[in-house]
């Protein structure tokens, strides 16, 4: 190995990663870009030789270029190099290596086995190995990162966001310019949160590289040769081989500086292969099966490819390792010494010749038993026609991988279609091909693609084949929703309904409940209500008790979303009896109606049945591999537990919402998911914190000025975090735009009180009490007619600001009272905490000093046991207020209110606005609006004239 030169600073902040990994504040994924050949594979070595060193679990591995579409085949190549001997080579690693192997060898039985697992599921597992693992420390080091297959790249995606626990450190090496832009995305978030320290590797130091690997040549021409490498270690180390082995410089400089399609420069490929030119023909076939074969080229395997006897094979591999084109790679696997050289061999090699390598291999894996999975690359690749026998073999990969790895499933039944004949006796099976293949392209977040096939489908299909048009309808409208087009999915399934003769009973209902779906994201359930209807009457009458739950289910929460909570109950019931009596295998293909029937029982404040039902429905999609209903239940999942007061599993299934919206590409799914973690992470995080608010912008632009009930959500959950971070009249505005109007005409019913409170809170803090008013009073005709507890207190807790605003205590206290008792009936925890610490301070100043304190007491138990950092510091902030004597207010100072005495306060003792904004979390214009209402009441002209009251009254500076 060559000396490492150039890259001292790199390993000083290496090595300072290391020694203190695992501690806070220190990332856990290292990112090391550049251009080809600069280092990035030399850097990663020493930092794994350190790594071991220092006593840690190193695993290493590579992405190919030529394997990407085999699932996570970085990750099984860097488990394959563990060594027998190592500390990694015991039952937490084999079980790891067996989870990661189960994506390509998934058994036939859809309903078990790490195969069957869904593919965000398959990512937990693997980060809780590498977090075990890592309880005495792991190095994961994967190279060429910018070649990774899909599923390497989302799994390395959840590492990112979710970093497992413990000293784990994940070192990444790409070349930029051709790393996938999600990925980029992906490492320079983790680069913002402070999760990823990215190394940007430039050219060497002139004088550092030629004393270490020129000594021996002239200074001259040392010289010119480094100018033609342009500081790259490995074209320089290409220029002194050839130049050393008796080529003159000037003809050695004189190439090209073009980029050839491998991807390098011009006269580093031609160094490159004029090397090989002096190999012999058969010594050249070998080093082409390597490079054909990839992590297939064992012995075996290479005489298999090549037709020769193992004698023979190994003659010539040793051979090639004396000239050094071949080392010993992982699992007695051969390699070409870098992965530049298999490319340029690979691409040189004859098509014809490449094929055949495949044919051979693909002959020889299916003769030893190896399954469809792992047969699919060789079979792929040696395709030249039509060819029945093999295209099946891709389908049954495709099938198998379509859970864990939909974009190589998707990429298979490409493959499979691209070669099909078009006669008329493949049309039927054409049609469920490309079926198969839009499924595969939506739920890896192609929704475009997948949209754009199923509109040819559907073109394509007319009245010979009604069940596959209808079979892509039902799809294309799921896709069409997920880009934002409800009004599209609308009518293009309105317009399949209407065709005569109609659609079969069960098609009939998926279609009834996709135009169902699609009504309530536009807030215009009730223009389908009658089809709803329709779907329950064909499923009951067809004796299908999956598809009459689902439509029950989606009736609830259309009625719930619409605020009619007797008819909601009632269909819950209804949806819940029979759910209940149902199988999972029964329930697989409609389990997203368990997502619709939670999300009903959620808001219809039922939380212990929303739980079980959405515990459920996660179980069954993530074994049944239907990804696409998750974020529903996920979110579902979110609030219930938000609204019960346990915020890190609220946080934790938000975040996996998150992450799958994004995989998904749905702008209004991802709108919804953020959405709910704004709420979430406004909770869960201390005062001062901007994550919600960060949230809560990236939720409204992901809208992208849509209507509906996700952007609805966005706006409503921006409006909150602005509110908490000082801001409100921003969270009026945020507010008034998810509902249209200062009445909120447009916001979903069942959830109209609790934002009218928020409302409330921002006029009285910007000191509009007329309109805080008609807000308070909506808010209580708005629960009256929901009947629902949460509600009905979130209108006690609106009435019982004014009150206090309005110097009435005492019915601020009983509002509050009433308000506690309605969260704590309903199971609202949370709110029934923060509802305490509401009426503590305003219990103590009515000389209650015991009761005060008791509820101060239970609402920080149940904020530090349930996660709500936001409480936590809440119940600090009001804690002498409850716990010291509060003295008596000057009857000067009567009129003012609590937050107004707060302000003139602070302003006595010499601090500005803005600093008093600081102070008490508010904008500076709201301070600015509480001063103008303090000089007001107290009939002061300047600042200077409150500042001598205060004085003369000793509640100055002086106090």
């Amino acid at each position: 190995m060559t000396e490492l030169v150039g890259r001292a600073a790199e390993l000083v902040r290496l090595d300072a990663l290391l020694a203190g990994l695992g501690g806070p504040g220190v990332p856990s994924v290292v990112d090391i870009a550049g251009e080809p050949g600069i280092g990035k594979s030399r850097l990663v070595g020493e930092v794994c030789a350190r790594a071991r060193l220092a006593g840690f679990t190193v695993l290493r591995g590579r992405a190919t270029e030529y394997e990407q579409h085999v699932p996570l085949q970085a990750f099984t190549d860097a488990l394959a190099d563990a060594d027998p001997r190592s500390p990694a080579a015991d039952p937490v690693l084999a079980e790891a290596e067996s989870v990661l192997h189960g994506v390509g060898h998934a058994p036939d039985d859809d309903t078990s086995g790490a195969g069957a697992a869904a593919r965000f599921g398959l990512h937990r597992a693997i980060a809780a190995f590498f977090a075990r693992l890592g309880e005495r420390g792991l190095v994961l080091a994967i190279d060429d990162l910018h070649w990774a297959d899909p599923a390497s790249r989302e799994l390395l995606d959840h590492l990112i966001r979710h970093p497992p626990r413990g000293r784990v450190l994940l070192v990444v090496a790409r070349r930029a310019r051709q790393t996938p832009t999600p990925l980029t995305a992906a490492l320079a978030r983790g680069a913002d949160d402070g999760v990823v320290l990215h190394l940007d590797l430039g050219p060497l130091p002139e004088g550092e590289s030629l004393r270490a690997l020129a000594a021996d040549v002239p200074e001259d021409q040392a010289r010119r040769l480094f100018a033609a490498s342009e500081g790259n270690p490995l074209y320089l180390l290409a220029l002194l081989h050839a130049h050393r082995g008796g080529a003159p410089v000037p003809s050695i400089t004189a190439h090209a500086g073009t980029t050839d399609a491998v991807g390098v420069p011009g006269g580093l490929a031609a160094l490159l292969l004029d090397e090989l030119t002096t190999l012999t023909e058969p010594q050249r076939r070998v080093a082409e099966a390597v490079a054909v074969l990839g992590d297939h080229a064992t012995p075996v395997m290479l005489g298999a490819a090549t037709g020769l006897s193992a004698g023979a094979v190994e003659e010539r591999t040793h051979a090639l390792v004396a000239r050094d084109v071949l080392r010993a790679g992982p699992g007695g696997r051969w390699v070409l010494r870098h992965p530049l050289v298999r490319a340029l061999v690979h691409e040189n090699t004859a098509p014809g010749r490449r094929a055949e390598l495949h044919r051979r291999v693909a002959r020889e894996l299916a003769a030893g038993g190896a399954p469809a999975t792992e047969r699919a690359h060789h079979i792929e690749r040696s395709m030249t026609g039509w060819d029945a026998k093999a295209a099946a073999v891709l389908g049954e990969a495709a099938a198998q991988y379509a859970s864990t790895a939909p974009a190589t499933s998707a990429h298979l039944l490409g493959v499979v279609l691209g070669h099909m004949p078009t006669t008329s006796e493949y049309v039927r099976r054409r049609g469920e091909l490309v079926l198969a293949r839009a499924r595969a392209l939506g739920v890896s977040g192609n929704l475009r693609e997948s949209r754009d096939l199923l509109h040819t489908l559907i073109e394509a299909s007319g009245k010979d084949h009604p069940d596959l048009r209808t079979e892509a309808v039902a799809q294309c409208a799921v896709m069409e929703r997920h880009l934002g087009h409800s009004p599209e999915a609308t009518a293009l399934l309105r317009r399949e309904l209407s065709r005569h003769p109609g659609p079969h009973p069960g098609q009939a209902v998926s279609l009834r409940l996709a135009l169902g779906m699609s009504a309530l994201l536009t807030a215009t359930y009730p223009e389908v209500r009658a089809e709803v209807a329709e779907a329950v009457s064909i499923a009951r009458g067809d004796d299908d008790p999956a598809g009459e739950a689902a439509a029950l289910a989606l009736a609830a929460l259309g009625e719930a979303y619409e605020g009619e909570t007797a008819a909601a109950s009632a269909f819950a019931d209804e949806a819940a009896r029979l759910v209940d009596a149902l199988t999972d295998p029964g329930l697989t293909d409609l389990c997203e109606s368990l997502g619709w029937l939670a999300w009903a029982e959620a808001l219809l404040e039922r939380y212990a049945e929303a739980e079980r039902h959405f515990t459920r429905g996660l179980d069954i999609a993530r074994r049944g591999g239907r990804l696409h209903v998750l974020p529903h239940l996920l979110t579902s999942k979110a609030f219930v537990h938000l609204s019960t007061c346990r915020l890190p599993s609220a946080l934790e299934a938000a975040e996996e919402a998150e992450s799958l919206a994004r995989a998904a590409g749905s702008r209004d799914l991802l709108a919804f998911a953020l959405a709910i973690k704004t709420l979430v992470l406004l909770l869960a995080r201390p005062f001062g914190d901007d994550s919600a608010l960060r949230t809560g912008e990236e939720a409204v632009a992901a809208t992208s000025g849509t209507t509906g009930w996700w952007s609805a959500l966005a706006w409503c959950m921006l409006g909150h975090a602005t509110y908490v971070s000082g801001d409100p009249h921003r969270a009026q505005e945020s507010l008034m735009t998810a509902g249209g109007g200062r009445e909120l005409p447009l916001l979903q019913p069942s959830i109209r009180p609790g934002q009218l409170d928020t409302l409330v809170g921002s006029a009285l803090a910007a000191g509009d009490l007329d309109q805080a008013g008609r807000w308070a009073a909506q808010a209580a005709r708005e629960a009256r007619r929901l009947g629902l507890g949460g509600q009905r207190a979130a209108a006690l807790r609106a009435e019982a600001s004014l009150a206090e605003q309005r110097g009435d205590i005492d019915k601020a206290v009983r509002l509050l009272d009433a308000a506690v008792e309605e969260y704590a009936r309903c199971g609202q925890t949370l709110w029934e905490a923060y509802s305490l610490l509401r009426v503590a301070p305003l219990v103590r100043r009515a000389g209650q000093g015991r009761r005060a304190a008791a509820a101060w007491h239970r609402a920080h138990r149940i904020a530090e046991g349930g996660g709500a950092r936001l409480l936590v510091d809440l119940a600090e902030l009001v804690r002498p207020q409850v716990m010291e004597q509060t003295p008596s207010v000057p009857p000067e100072l009567a009129e003012l209110t609590a937050r107004e005495l707060e302000v003139a306060g602070l302003l006595a003792q010499g601090l500005s606005n803005q600093d008093i904004a600081g102070r008490l979390h508010l904008s500076r214009r709201t301070v600015e609006t509480h001063l103008s209402s303090v000089y007001r009441k107290l009939a002061l002209p300047s600042r200077s004239a409150l500042t001598g009251l205060m004085t003369r009254i000793g509640l100055g500076a002086g106090a």
